[in-house]
């Protein structure tokens, strides 16, 4: 192994910095923008690299793409997994096999089509390049399944499909792998013991790291306690530990990344929200760092080989996935606009390039010609699927703001024998007809409406602030007797409030990760006492969103100890979610 040199490694924490400073600085004006993150991060890559100020330059001979690209694969593979919410899986099974089946592998087909009669490439490598290209990027798909004017299934749907895809066509691009070689095909023996190796020892490995990752953590929460950022990292661990199994038992650590990953977000839901709290920035960053290295040069080689014929098979890969989504979408209840941005919004980057690196790092003949062109895809992917994101604005800044959570909704009817001052009878209306709502039991408020009719008048609150960021149910009662303006928000995860078929009687549900400015919109006033509950240990989200409502003027903003757990064991009123 050669000898990282004191400058190398210099060099390499300085990237690592820049890209870690850059993301945190531009965070913002990417999401109120809509600016597309890659376009950012591989326009810095140009930035450092040859063209511009010759600090960066990558081949795809580096040791540090391979290393780079490596984990970010297992990365992107393992997010993928955790982040699907298994229950919805289940019960969107009709929907995962569309956008799976006659979605990702029609798409794929006419991909591979495309590549054989326009680019004259072979039978093989035509399905290794198709297989590439119609696997969606997850960081331009996070930016678009974050923002609130998105129709619900259409969230659902490419959710399902980034979660499920890559797993579907990365074994693909390994069994085409040994068609592009030049030794001779394997025999009959070999193909069996490759198929074990790729689809039984990956995937067992994974598991059994998975299941013995979930038991020691749960064993360590009950017995020690555990911090939940720090579960976060756990996750991680072992992502890396599954690979690292499989590939000493030489089986795949890509799919047994995604095996334990699964094996996760199936037994232990709350470690998967921590990861998608805490960890999931840490896994972007990764992503993003890629991007920056491609970027370099790599990603340019595309214009290289630009041709008329290179040019119609990259428009046609793009025009691929509507056609092939209006045939696996067919018959559905989708609605139209629903239709139209599963049909168009299946943008090429990472991971398309990723999985074509592969028989790049193998040696296999012709892969930088694959890889070229998968560039070239990319590029074009980016600057219209990133520009249609900056094109198609939301219809209000609120909604722009708040990505997950457009419409402020009430909960359940309240029990008479508690009363929040958010639980009093509101006729049904209809939320605003150009965004989905959070429409929950039988009282919608749209985003914007404000409370000022919902609420009782402001008033100076009378009794003493409890100690601490926290405060016990008792103490939550003794202010509503107390006649004070209690407002109780619903800041469960997306995942655990799914997950959950109860409605606390009374609260608003809240996106945690832009209450301060849903709060704002709706009108709940700055010196209402606010009471958060979630359902993590130690009410990690209710007490950091408590802390940014404080920060944003709810002077009287705390989290519910012991949370949703709490509010249940004290009888507090609870009732079914609406079918």
């Amino acid at each position: 192994m050669a000898v990282l040199s004191a400058d190398s490694f210099a060099s390499i924490l300085a990237l690592v910095g820049v890209v870690i400073v850059v993301a945190a600085l531009m965070s913002g004006f990417i999401e109120r923008s809509n600016v597309p993150q890659v376009a950012v991060f591989l326009g810095l890559g140009a930035v450092l690299g040859p063209a511009g100020l010759h600090l960066l330059n990558v081949h795809l001979d580096s040791p540090i793409l391979r290393v780079v690209a490596t984990l970010s694969l297992a990365l992107v593979l393992f997010t993928d997994a955790v982040s699907l919410n298994v229950p919805e899986v289940q019960r969107q099974t009709g929907l995962a096999l569309r956008v799976l089946g006659p979605g990702t592998l029609l798409s794929a087909t006419l991909i591979g089509l495309a590549a054989w009669g326009l680019l004259n490439l072979s039978p093989a490598a035509s399905v290794l390049l198709g297989a590439a290209l119609a696997s969606t990027d997850p960081v331009l798909l996070r930016g678009l399944l974050r923002r609130p004017d998105i129709p619900s299934a259409a969230r659902q749907a490419l959710r399902l499909e980034s979660g499920l895809n890559d797993v579907v066509l990365l074994p693909i691009v390994l069994v085409a792998m040994p068609f592009l070689s030049a030794g001779p095909l394997p025999n009959v023996t070999q193909w069996i013991h490759m198929g074990l190796n790729l689809f039984l020892l990956g995937p067992v490995a994974g598991i059994a790291v998975g299941l013995v990752g979930v038991a020691v953590l749960d064993l360590v929460r009950r017995r020690v306690g555990i911090r939940r950022d720090y579960e976060s990292l756990y996750s991680l661990g072992v992502a890396f530990a599954a690979f690292a199994a499989a590939e000493t038992v030489h089986g795949s650590g890509f799919l047994a990344v995604f095996a334990a990953g699964l094996t996760i977000a199936a037994l232990d839901v709350e470690l998967c929200d921590c990861f998608l709290e805490y960890g999931e920035t840490t896994a972007e960053l990764a992503l993003l760092f890629t991007f920056v290295l491609l970027g370099s040069s790599l990603i340019w080689s595309g214009f290289a080989m630009l041709s008329w014929a290179a040019l119609a098979f990259a428009l046609l890969t793009l025009l691929s996935r509507p056609v092939a989504f209006a045939v696996a979408l067919a018959g559905t209840k989708l609605g139209k606009k629903a239709h139209t941005l599963i049909s168009w919004f299946g943008p090429r980057g990472l991971s398309t390039l990723l999985l074509v690196l592969l028989p790049v790092f193998a040696g296999v003949p012709g892969g930088d010609h694959l890889f070229s062109i998968c560039c070239l895809v990319v590029v074009m992917s980016v600057i219209l699927h990133g520009g249609s994101l900056m094109l198609v604005r939301p219809k209000s800044q609120a909604a722009h703001d708040a990505p997950s959570a457009a419409e402020v909704a009430a909960a359940a009817p309240p029990a008479q024998d508690f009363v929040l001052a958010t639980a009093v009878a509101v006729p049904p209306k209809k939320a605003n007809a150009a965004r989905d709502g959070g429409h929950h039991g039988d009282r919608t408020i749209a985003s914007g409406e404000s409370l000022d009719r919902i609420l009782p008048a402001a008033q100076t609150p009378r009794a003493p602030a409890p100690a601490g960021d926290r405060i016990t149910v008792a103490e939550m009662q003794r202010l509503q007797e107390a006649g004070e303006n209690v407002v109780v928000l619903d800041v469960r995860s997306e995942r655990t409030y799914n997950d959950s078929d109860l409605l606390a009687g009374g609260a608003l549900r809240m996106d945690y990760h832009h209450a301060a400015e849903l709060s704002a919109k709706a009108g709940i006033p700055k010196d209402a006492w606010v009471i958060l509950f979630c359902a993590c240990p130690d009410d990690k989200t209710s007490v950091y969103t408590a802390g940014e409502m404080r920060r944003a003027g709810w002077t009287h903003a705390y989290a519910l100890r012991d949370g949703w757990d709490a509010w249940q064991a004290a009888g507090l009123p609870v009732a079914a979610k609406a079918a």
